[in-house]
């Protein structure tokens, strides 16, 4: 199994531009930021990479922890590792697990819990902010993750790897046990750095988010609308009249 941790520096964040959570109160230093790499075929067979942060506050950094899985023997290693980490989060105090798309991690790793027999409750222990969901809720539209990055100044360090991709990756290391001795430790190490800016960047989108999203509240839409029908009577005769539609007039 290889074991990675790395601490990364960031910014304090600021209440203002946080993602306001329909769960309530979801504050950063109480989150997990949570992302899986894995081989599905049919059936989820593995997970290959565990990845999580969480964010301290008292230091403004990112502490990421990683799990990659170097053969099959590793499979129900690396999801124990998995169950510990969560519980050794929520004894610290953590609330939420903040994902992209989190719907496919959280089938995957509970099929492999459930198969292998391991108990543990997320939706009991933790609640869920799936930051692909809150942006189709405010944007009425979805979109993927590298391209939302685009959208908050966010760029990545390394290749883009595609999913298909590590999953062919797994599907070796599975089948051979020696594979990933053979793997060269640079691609190795893009996994993990891949994996790594996956969850760093959920802290980064969720701390920044109405930075970037900018949300029409009801409030201001019924402000627009009144103001729209106040003024129905100049909007007809502008549209009407063409004496009115000049510069003098409408600047």
């Amino acid at each position: 199994m290889i074991i990675r941790e790395n601490i990364v520096d960031v910014e304090e964040y600021r209440l203002e531009r946080m993602l306001e959570c329909k769960e309530g109160s979801c504050k950063p230093e109480e989150s997990i930021y949570f992302d899986l790499e894995h081989y599905v075929y049919k059936k989820p067979k593995c997970i290959g990479v565990f990845g999580a942060c969480v964010y301290n506050k008292a230091d403004n950094k990112i502490y990421v922890t990683q799990y990659m899985i170097e053969n099959k023997n590793e499979v129900v290693e690396i999801l124990l590792l998995a169950k510990r980490y969560f519980i050794r989060m929520k004894k610290a105090g953590k609330k939420t697990i903040v994902t992209f798309s989190g719907n496919n991690d959280f089938t995957v790793i509970k099929y492999l819990f459930n198969k292998y027999n391991i108990y543990f409750d997320f939706d009991k222990e933790f609640k869920s902010v799936d930051i692909q969901k809150e942006y189709e809720k405010d944007m009425n539209t979805s979109i993927g993750l590298k391209k939302l990055e685009k959208i908050f100044e966010i760029y990545r360090e390394g290749d883009v790897i595609s999913g298909s991709n590590l999953a062919k990756t797994f599907h070796k290391v599975l089948k051979d046990k020696e594979y990933i001795e053979r793997m060269p430790k640079e691609k190795i190490e893009t996994i993990l750095l891949y994996n790594e800016q996956d969850v760093v960047n959920l802290y980064k989108i969720f701390v920044n988010w109405k930075k970037y999203i900018n949300v029409e509240s009801e409030d201001e839409r019924q402000r627009y609308y009144e103001l729209i029908f106040d003024n129905l009577d100049l909007y007809n005769y502008i549209i009407k009249y063409e004496i009115f539609r000049n510069e003098k007039f409408l600047f």
